[in-house]
């Protein structure tokens, strides 16, 4: 099995990028697996939805070739892992960009003349971790978690039948608990391909389900 672990921030030596790099251990050291780590911001990917896109968002010309090749390392992946940096309880801009221009019509979902919407993106499971400076009270005091997993976990990874198998938020990152969400990314890495096993089947089991 094969994870794509995208990061991002600018910062090579940041907590982020130590994280991403746990989890990559963690898949590695499960199984029989490989990872790979795609630096966004090393790479210079530009987020900006541009002309070249929409004319491929509406079918009337090939996408941009930077999109592809993203495109074609997700279609290499089992597992989709985005960790990144909570800003203004969202993605960082550029990862917010990658979404914009690299889930597109025609691949990452069906948008058909009469409306109707087709997902997909159904072979995928997607992790999920992000990383904030707030602790865990605020964010549930204020409802961040639950307005970020509704925008990001339903309102991108479902809406194009992707599995979402983990949503984590480490918090408190300028405090005492940075060392142990290095541990934490390392076993949520561990346990990545046997927990979406368990999640797919569970899916399967409900969708056949008599209605």
């Amino acid at each position: 099995m094969h994870a794509l672990i995208v990061v991002s921030h600018p910062d090579s030596k940041s907590l982020t990028h130590a994280i991403a790099r746990s989890f990559a251990a963690g898949v590695e050291e499960s199984g029989d697996h490989t990872t790979e780590i795609a630096d966004i911001a090393a790479e210079g990917f530009q987020p900006a939805f541009n002309r070249d896109d929409r004319f491929a968002y509406l079918l009337q010309a090939p996408l941009p070739s930077d999109i592809a090749r993203e495109q074609e390392r997700i279609d290499r992946a089992d597992a989709l892992v985005l960790v990144y940096p909570v800003y203004w309880w969202s993605f960082p801009g550029q990862l917010k960009g990658w979404i914009d221009r690299v889930f597109s019509n025609g691949w990452a979902y069906d948008e058909a003349p009469d409306g109707t919407l087709g997902k997909r993106l159904g072979r995928l499971a997607v992790h999920l971790v992000g990383i904030g400076g707030a602790d865990g009270g605020t964010y549930a005091r204020h409802g961040y978690d639950k307005a970020m997993r509704t925008q990001i976990d339903h309102g991108i990874f479902d809406f194009c039948g992707a599995r979402v198998v983990t949503s984590e938020f480490l918090l408190d990152v300028n405090g005492r608990a940075a060392p142990s969400h290095l541990v934490t990314a390392r076993a949520l890495g561990c346990n990545a391909f046997e927990k979406a096993a368990s999640v797919g089947g569970n899916l399967s089991a409900v969708a056949e389900q008599p209605g």
